[in-house]
C-alpha cells in the first residue's frame, strides 16, 4: 500500500513540475525555417573518375617489380580532396599523390608499385579516401605470376601402413 501512495505522489509532483519549461517554447521559428531550407539542399560531393579502374600487368616473373599510374578527375561540383591511398597489403605501394584539393574539371594520378612476388593468378586492391559521396573509391591490380619454386606436387592418397 506505502509503494503505491509513493507511486502516486510522484507521479504527480513530476506530472505538474514538468510541465512548467516546455522545451519546444525555447525553439525560435526562424531557425526551424533556415534549417529546413538547408537540410532541402542536397550537399554537392567531389565526384572521383578515374581513367581505368583495374590493371593488369599479364604474365610476369617471380620477383620482377612493376609500376602502373591511374589518373583521375573531379567530376564533381565541389573541390576533390584526397586524404589516404592504402593497399590490402605491403607488396603494393600508392606514391605520389596531392593532398591539396582539386578543383572541379581539374585531374591528378598517382602511382601503384607492386613488387612482383607470389605465384599464379594475384589481384590487390587499393582504396582511395577522399570527399566523395561514398568516402571510399577502389582500383584494382592484377598479375599471373610464373614461380618456379612454387611446382606443386600432386596430392597422393595416403597408404594404410
Amino acid at each position: 500500500m506505502k509503494n503505491i501512495i509513493l507511486l502516486s505522489v510522484l507521479s504527480f509532483v513530476f506530472t505538474f513540475t514538468s510541465c512548467k519549461n516546455d522545451p519546444f517554447s525555447k525553439v525560435e521559428s526562424k531557425n526551424v525555417e533556415v534549417a529546413s531550407q538547408r537540410d532541402a539542399v542536397s550537399t554537392n560531393f567531389a565526384e572521383m573518375t578515374f581513367d581505368k579502374s583495374s590493371h593488369d600487368f599479364g604474365t610476369i616473373n617471380n620477383g620482377a617489380p612493376q609500376e602502373t599510374m591511374f589518373s583521375y578527375t573531379n567530376t564533381g561540383d565541389s573541390p576533390l580532396v584526397v586524404t589516404d591511398i592504402k593497399s590490402t597489403c605491403g607488396c603494393t605501394v600508392p606514391q605520389g599523390w596531392s593532398r591539396e584539393p582539386l578543383s572541379p574539371g581539374e585531374s591528378s594520378q598517382f602511382t601503384v608499385k607492386f613488387n612482383g612476388k607470389g605465384s599464379n593468378k594475384v589481384s590487390k586492391t587499393v582504396t582511395v579516401t577522399a570527399n566523395t559521396k561514398k568516402g571510399r573509391e577502389t582500383v584494382r591490380i592484377s598479375a599471373f605470376i610464373n614461380n618456379p619454386n612454387s611446382v606443386k606436387q600432386p596430392l597422393l592418397p595416403k597408404l594404410n601402413q
